[in-house]
């Protein structure tokens, strides 16, 4: 992430159910990788609130019930969502961008999801987000005026008890949790809506909570597109500007808008979406190589992926097809600039592309990467079309499937370390998580803010694992150093994780290979494109 400073999580356990469960891409050097066995019941290890009954971790108990307990607008307080990463805030912004990307892994594999057994798993874990989501404004309103943006934090250089000084299980928290409200931000709301939208899809077979996700993600959507309300969400603020900063907004404006056409056909949506004011506002033609790397920060690879699905499987012809062809262009482009041949990124000598120059916590971005170009292969695998042009050079959709797979083996633990990634996958694997929650053990006391410092700087091994969850991985020299102080490797975050799931997932022969073409279009009208001397619908 940016900046290189401190962050928290969520864990996603159903990265290590599907672990367990799905077989491999063949492309993928099993052998390479011992065998583990995992829990597949277990639930997520960073849920805020009072935990379901079938939690089945039993380091975690009810936590944060008085988070939000100050809020006026919102009824029953902020109780519920996700801590972040190895602290004990929930971010809002990382925290959308999960729930938008595990739905959209969901949607388009939901066959493959169905056949390891962890479908319904992923949409609880999908719906404690979203109904968490809902709580952060009115949504039953037709227009808002704030949002609430963040629960906890702390002001660096501050030495009294907060999320970041304090090292407590977020059972024990007995500091002020303040929480962030602004009344502009049209990055997080977009990035809010969008989360709506496609959970929206995710639970179209349960009519009234879908109507109810699609109505705050119109909402707060047009909270996002009101021009008095139009400055970064971050700017200025101490407890949020360190930590996740959001560096522009035109990109949510469009990956929002376009979630927002699947989940409600409505053309003002497509019409936004391919605004030519959104591209030339976001840079997304540039060339800048930065905005090609999909991140919470940066949705402008991966929306424009989405609007390419509208391109090459329903042709809407005029007057969408100029701009969807240049979208369709641009990632093309992006997917070139993930082949280790044309040197846009550089490569570790391990073989993991650097996709944040050098910097730490590259996995994140890796396993983002790696889920765009599988499911790439997968829209041109579904259209017949054998590959893409990068230059002069013609390569078969292989070469980006290849891609994709080396990168999760390098993950797994192909990798000069030997060394998987994943918490609880093989045999060795990181012991000295960055996780509050994991290295404090659950021995019936309670630890002060500064009484857990002792947890912290132990060099023992966590006496709880997070299975399933992908650290901040290794330095520009495939090295990695497992010290639980040492955030920049052993610190995972909940983006990162939700990154790591779609990837797998998409990668996995269980269920069968391809996506579920159709359902993401359950809402979308037919297209009746007017004559007009522009291009032509795609055709492959």
């Amino acid at each position: 992430m940016y900046g290189g400073i401190h962050w928290t999580l969520l864990y996603w356990s159903i990265a290590i159910a599907f672990l367990v469960n799905a077989e491999l891409p063949t492309t993928i050097a099993k052998e390479t990788l011992p065998e583990y066995k995992y829990p597949t019941s277990s639930k997520s290890c960073k849920e805020a609130g009072k935990l379901p009954k079938n939690n089945g971790i039993p380091w975690r108990g009810n936590s944060g019930l008085d988070d939000g307990y100050e809020t006026i607008d919102v009824k029953g307080g902020l109780v519920g969502g996700y801590y972040d990463a190895g602290d004990n805030i929930k971010f809002h912004f990382p925290m959308s961008f999960a729930m938008s990307m595990v739905s959209w892994s969901l949607i388009e594999y939901n066959h493959k999801y169905k056949a390891i057994g962890e479908y319904n798993h992923m949409r609880e874990l999908i719906k404690w987000g979203t109904d968490y989501l809902l709580r952060t404004f009115n949504s039953s309103a037709t227009k808002i005026y704030q949002i609430h943006a963040q629960v906890g934090g702390s002001v660096n250089g501050i030495s009294e008890p907060h999320d970041h000084y304090c090292w407590q299980r977020p059972e024990d928290m007995d500091y002020k949790r303040p929480v962030q409200t602004i009344n502009a931000g049209p990055d997080l709301a977009g990035e809010m809506a969008a989360a709506l939208a496609a959970a929206s899809i995710v639970f179209r077979d349960n009519a009234a909570y879908s109507k109810k996700l699609i109505k705050g993600a119109q909402t707060v959507f047009a909270f996002a597109r009101d021009t008095g309300r139009r400055r970064r969400y971050s700017r200025g603020n101490p407890s949020i500007e360190p930590y996740y900063n959001s560096t522009g907004y035109y990109d949510e404006y469009m990956w929002a808008a376009a979630w927002l056409y699947y989940a409600t056909g409505n053309v003002s949506y497509i019409r936004l979406a391919t605004n030519p004011g959104l591209p030339r506002n976001s840079k997304a033609f540039s060339g800048i190589h930065d905005l090609s790397v999909p991140n919470w920060d940066n949705k402008l690879p991966a929306a424009m992926l989405l609007l390419t699905r509208i391109r090459i499987f329903m042709s809407p012809g005029y007057p969408y097809e100029g701009m969807l062809q240049m979208y369709h262009n641009t990632t093309c482009i992006t997917m070139c600039s993930y082949l280790r041949g044309f040197h846009i990124f550089k490569w570790t000598r391990g073989g993991m592309i650097q996709l944040n120059h050098g910097g730490p916590q590259n996995l994140q971005y890796v396993a983002n990467a790696a889920f765009l170009a599988s499911l790439f292969v997968d829209y041109m695998n579904a259209t017949g079309v054998p590959g893409l042009i990068c230059g002069p050079n013609f390569f078969t959709l292989n070469v980006l499937q290849n891609f994709a797979t080396s990168q999760m083996n390098y993950i797994l633990g192909k990798n000069p370390m030997k060394m998987s990634y994943v918490v609880g996958f093989g045999k060795k694997f990181p012991r000295h998580v960055h996780h509050r929650g994991a290295s404090i053990p659950q021995d019936n006391k309670k630890y002060s803010c500064t009484g857990g410092w002792k947890w912290r700087d132990s060099h023992n091994p966590n006496p709880n694992n997070i299975t399933g969850a992908m650290v901040a991985g290794p330095d520009q020299f495939d090295q990695f150093r497992d010290v639980r102080s040492n955030y920049n490797y052993t610190e995972p975050t909940l983006a990162g994780n939700a990154g790591l799931v779609a990837a797998l997932v998409s990668l996995t022969s269980s269920g069968g290979h391809g996506i579920d073409k159709n359902t993401m279009f359950s809402a979308v009208p037919p297209f009746y494109p007017q004559n007009s001397p522009s291009p032509r619908p795609w055709k492959p």
